[in-house]
């Protein structure tokens, strides 16, 4: 099995990948504020129909001005209107309450990375969570204690942040393949699989996760399967998952026709 799905993970964590996946988004940048917005922005879109997230988050980061870091610290992003739809359900008001966030955490940290290194202790367990509860009491405060699932489930800690974990994906994983590695605060033996339908149902194919629903608790346990083969890299083989996810369901639609 391990032998399977590094082959299928190597076949699919090429460069090849990029053009279709929304991480050529953050990919377009250099500097670590404008990888870091390009990479929230485009992973909290990260639900439906891949070509409609990519052409969704190539629209946004033009709404930007393809300048994200200025945007932010200029506060542009408040003069986006509340009801303009940027992606199905996510709209202006849910960019803004992403953006203020960051503002934040941009003017007193300087960047995510450093913010996670100061919240999440050094090789913490968990760090995601920990991450993302940290960075949601930030939301809240500049957002008048609101919740904003759009942007982050209100249960942080009980959740899978599938599209945390998989913006924590590319900035922390350092093949230099697909992802960019940029992150110094995290180490790539600390991320967890980002759990979506598709990842699941294979991952429970193939009898690499016995728990039904896909919250976090799955989300560790598949991680912890993998972490076995690859305790250094245990999300390369998100992109096996992923792959097989993906061919299963073409061939589920085609039966279908």
């Amino acid at each position: 099995m391990k032998e399977f799905l590094e082959a299928r993970a190597a076949e699919i964590n090429s460069p090849a990948f990029i053009n279709e996946d929304p991480v050529q988004f953050p990919r377009r940048f250099s500097d670590l504020r404008d990888i870091e917005i390009a990479a929230l922005l485009s992973s909290s879109i990260a639900w439906g129909n891949r070509k409609m997230i990519c052409r969704n988050a190539d629209r946004i980061l033009s709404l930007m001005a393809d300048d994200p870091a200025r945007f932010v610290s200029d506060g542009e992003y408040e003069q986006v209107p509340d009801e303009m739809n940027l992606h199905r359900t996510f709209f202006g008001r849910d960019f803004k309450y992403l953006l203020r966030g960051y503002h934040r955490i941009m003017r007193d940290y300087g960047s995510l990375d450093a913010f996670c290194r100061a919240v999440v202790p050094e090789g913490a367990e968990g760090a995601p969570w920990l991450l993302a509860g940290e960075f949601c009491k930030i939301l809240r405060e500049e957002n008048d204690g609101k919740d904003d699932p759009r942007c982050f489930p209100a249960k942080t800690d009980t959740t899978a942040l599938k599209r945390f974990n998989m913006a924590l994906r590319w900035l922390v994983r350092n093949d230099g393949i697909v992802d960019l590695g940029v992150w110094k605060s995290l180490k790539p033996s600390q991320l967890y699989i980002p759990l979506d339908v598709h990842v699941g149902r294979t991952a429970r194919d193939l009898g690499l996760l016995s728990r039904r629903s896909n919250d976090r608790k799955a989300v560790e346990e598949l991680t912890a399967h993998l972490r076995e083969w690859r305790p250094d890299d245990p999300c390369i083989f998100d992109y096996a998952l992923f792959g097989l996810g993906v061919e299963s369901s073409r061939k589920a639609e085609s039966s279908q026709e």
